[in-house]
């Protein structure tokens, strides 16, 4: 199992139409990529880090992991949209101990 996170900030101002916008069709969108399980959308409410927003989700194994990323759907999501409206963000990609090996 692949957890896959990222958290990220907007352009757009928090609780803004564009910001619900973005954040609506990202759970559209990626959510329903085949080999996507238990996708979520978290705010963050730390004063530890200016990064507003996470998405997380599944994947059973590193090809349903490669196949999302190379889906259309995906692929099309980031250039229309992540491109255009993240401002800052970071990636963290995690296997469960043990399962590493």
């Amino acid at each position: 199992m692949i957890q896959h996170t990222v958290c990220f900030s907007l352009v757009h101002p928090h609780d803004s139409a564009a910001e619900r916008g973005f954040l609506e069709t990202a759970a559209a969108t990626l959510a329903g990529i085949p080999g996507v399980s238990g996708f979520r959308i978290a705010l963050q409410v730390s004063t530890q880090s200016d990064l507003e927003w996470q998405f997380a989700m599944d994947f059973d194994d590193q090809a349903a992991y490669d196949a999302y990323s190379a889906h259309p759907s995906h692929v099309a999501f980031v250039e229309s949209r992540w491109v255009p409206e993240v401002a800052r963000f970071t990636e963290f990609d995690f296997v469960p101990w043990g399962d590493e090996r």
